[in-house]
């Protein structure tokens, strides 16, 4: 039984470099996933915790938000999911002596890797003002202690509560309500940071913001479009349905700056054929796509297929009834599209001519297209336009409510979606509001909050003192880390509700407390007898997770319970919300959810068939729009891309296979060819050679901003590597020193890390 974390802090800025790979999967990555698991939970315990993962009767995974069919494999987890239950599920514990034996100075020097890899919080942890170690506390301390922050604030605005995706529907809901019954709507999540924007254009378009396709639509389309998405690392059960879709006769086209492994070739573990065989090729067309040039390659598309229609009317190339009987807006983006130039499309695109024509052919061809993305394509200034553009595709062929067709914006962390259908939200619909108000009798605060980014201005302004997250790890996740970091240390307390250590747990207010909740693996059990709990899926599935484990420590509380008990601490005996029964049995919270939220009618018993529900989805099941026209909306906006001075290069911060979010599972990037180390940067080798930077130097990176001002992150590895030309990539949380605070999506408000003009001055290995 391996329980017992690295002693030291690994060096992580000497990496070895082989050639990249060509196909994900298949046995190299059932020997990682068992020899992760069994160093975290060791052998009995693997097997026992790996076969609930994502079962009907089991625990829904605590990495991707990625759906489960139907009918299910017994091993229906991915190599990162399985590294996701391992770090929770681990048999390693800190406890107030890990503490005693390491101040917080000292753990401030320490690798966010190093730091996850301690293993479980065991007991609720506080920082006095003025000490140098966190010590053990009393719940109802910790209570006390929060209690008298929020209650001494001039404003309820000055509090602002944070939340990550891991969180389920009964506690977000829970949370939400007792944010606004405390009196603000200070509720950023990690929305702000990743989909925002697909959020903001679809809301705009299609009137939900939402992807409109269910996982048999995947498996019934055409042509899949995969745009600014890297499926084998971030969401590997992805790839199993892109497997199923080309066996019925898809097609995919794959747009990204980077080569992806899984794209190419997937050798599905669960097969004989990816077990010992070639696999799958999945991709039929990839277009190397320069970064930021997504809204100029759907542009040009748009107008090719316009001029296909009038060069061949009535061969179906325009869907023209849909668009006469759904759509509101045509003739404007026409009229932009028929102008898109060609020129610019390919300086924006980086690609030529040909390569569109015979994506073009593809999409002709096809009469039930899904276009899915991420990050690559939410996060550049130019986000909400690009994204749009892609409805605009869609509409103009008709592929929004039909089988096998729509938008399917892929979500990257287990139920972030679920969280904002449950309130956690700093725009608050009216509609919602009032719901609220009419369901518990008191007046929410109709006021908007702060997203992410104003968050950490009014921290870093003195206009937010208290600061609360309810999971995640704000400090690496956020960008500006030295501008986040001074921010946090403003504030008067920070509070984190986590299952493991962080990089936030270091960045502290003047007062910090550490609150360990119980994760998806274990069981819950509370005065009302076990309980279970909801989450949604990317494709806006509703199920239950149970878990199954001995809970890491009995100081554990579960999220709806530290929520519960501190609202009754805050809010006293004036509040008329039954804090206490909710804590007990949380079906009481989900008939609450069921009064106020719409699509979630007779939850409870909805939600205990095996499977859950799917919720409604207007523009999926109808043909309905519930915009502002009562249509599907076509848009024109002027085409954006980013310009790069000479002698630059354009940046994007990503994953590494060995990383989930800012959660480091190992130094590793396989299918990438980088081994025990993160600090590198990706550039093709004819850029690095016109720059004079040999494959293995060592380079310092310098974002240069329109304002004047640089930020630098140093001691990067160049690799020379066969990413678009003009570009470059590299892992964060390490980058996000780069991306200033205020470099974010017009609209949205989503930090642009994805489009980062830099320079790469020479430098030395520490």
């Amino acid at each position: 039984m391996a329980a017992k974390p690295p002693a030291g802090d690994p060096v992580q800025d000497a990496p070895e470099v082989a050639a990249p790979q060509h196909a994900a999967a298949g046995l190299p990555a059932i020997g990682h996933t068992l020899r992760i698991a069994q160093q975290q939970m060791g052998v009995r315990r693997t097997a026992l915790t790996l076969l609930k993962v994502n079962q009907k009767n089991g625990f829904d995974c605590p990495g991707c938000a990625w759906p489960e069919g139907d009918k299910r494999h017994k091993a229906e987890f991915c190599e990162n999911g399985a590294k996701a239950v391992a770090e929770e599920a681990t048999l390693r514990r800190v406890t107030p002596d890990f503490f005693a034996a390491h101040p917080v100075a000292d753990l401030a020097t320490r690798s966010g890797y190093w730091l996850g890899q301690q293993g479980r919080l065991t007991q609720p942890m506080y920082l006095p003002e003025g000490a140098a170690s966190y010590e053990p506390v009393t719940w109802e301390r910790a209570f006390d202690i929060i209690a008298g922050e929020l209650t001494a604030l001039a404003s309820p605005d000055e509090a602002v509560f944070y939340t990550s995706g891991r969180t389920s529907n009964e506690a977000a809901f829970l949370y939400q309500l007792f944010a606004r019954e405390f009196g603000t709507n200070n509720l950023p999540d990690c929305s702000n940071m990743c989909h925002e924007s697909s959020g903001s254009a679809l809301t705009e378009t299609l009137g939900v913001g939402k992807g409109s396709v269910l996982l048999d639509d995947l498996h019934q389309a055409d042509l899949i479009i995969v745009a600014g998405q890297n499926p084998g690392t971030n969401h590997p059960r992805m790839l199993s349905a892109l497997e199923r879709a080309k066996a019925g006769g898809a097609k995919i086209i794959s747009i990204n700056p980077l080569p992806e492994a899984g794209l190419e070739r997937f050798k599905n573990p669960q097969t004989p054929r990816g077990l010992v065989g070639g696999g799958t090729a999945l991709t039929d067309l990839f277009l190397q796509i320069r970064l930021g040039g997504d809204q100029a390659l759907f542009r040009a598309l748009n107008r090719l297929i316009l001029e296909a229609a009038e060069t061949t009317p009535g061969a179906g190339a325009v869907d023209e009834e849909f668009i006469r009987e759904h759509t509101h807006g045509f003739e404007e983006f026409a009229a932009a599209a028929r102008a898109a130039d060609w020129d610019e499309t390919l300086r924006a695109t980086g690609l030529e001519r040909a390569e569109i024509d015979r994506a073009l052919a593809m999409v002709l061809a096809s009469k039930r297209t899904i276009v899915c993305w991420a990050m690559g394509l939410t996060q550049h200034k130019h986000s909400v336009p690009t994204i749009r553009e892609v409805v605009n595709f869609l509409l103009l062929r008709g592929n929004v409510g039909r089988p096998g067709a729509g938008v399917c914006p892929v979500r990257g962390h287990s139920n972030v979606q679920g969280d904002r259908t449950m309130g956690i939200f700093e725009r608050p619909a009216p509609a919602f509001l009032d719901a609220l108000e009419q369901e518990f009798g008191f007046a929410p605060p109709r006021e908007h909050g702060f997203d992410v980014v104003r968050a950490i201005r009014a921290l870093r302004d003195g206009q937010a003192k208290v600061f609360f997250a309810m999971g995640g790890n704000f400090v690496s996740a956020s960008p500006d880390t030295e501008v986040t970091e001074a921010a946090m240390r403003r504030a008067r307390l920070t509070v984190h509700v986590s299952t493991k250590l962080n990089r936030s747990h270091v960045v502290t207010g003047a007062r910090a407390l550490i609150l360990p909740t119980l994760g998806r693996t274990e069981r819950d059990l509370q005065g009302g007898g076990e309980q279970f709990i909801t989450v949604e899926d990317s494709m806006g599935m509703v199920h239950a997770s149970r878990g199954s484990l001995t809970p890491a420590s009995p100081g554990l509380l579960s999220e709806p319970a530290i929520v519960a008990r501190l609202a009754r601490r805050v809010l006293g005996a004036e509040s008329r919300t039954p804090w206490e029964e909710f804590e007990k049995d949380y079906g009481t919270i989900r008939d609450r959810i069921a009064a106020v939220i719409p699509g979630f009618d007779d939850f409870n018993a909805r939600v205990a068939r095996p499977g859950g529900f799917a919720l409604p989805h207007a523009p999926r099941d109808s043909r309905s729009f519930p915009t502002a026209t009562g249509k599907a909306n076509f848009t024109a906006a002027p085409v954006e891309y980013p310009r790069v001075p000479e002698g630059r290069l354009l940046l994007q911060t990503l994953r590494s296979h060995d990383q989930y979010n800012t959660t480091i599972y190992g130094l590793d990037d396989r299918y990438r060819g980088i081994k025990n180390g993160r600090r590198v940067v990706l550039v093709h080798p004819d850029d690095a050679r016109e720059l004079g930077l040999a494959d293995g130097s060592y380079t310092d990176l310098v974002s240069e901003w329109t304002d004047g001002s640089e930020r630098r992150a140093p001691g990067f590895r160049v690799v020379h590597y066969p990413t678009a030309r003009g570009c470059a990539a590299s892992y964060y949380p390490e980058t996000n020193v780069l991306v200033p605070l205020d470099s974010t999506a017009d609209t949205s408000n989503t930090p642009a890390s994805k489009s980062v003009v830099v320079r790469l001055e020479q430098a030395h290995p520490a």
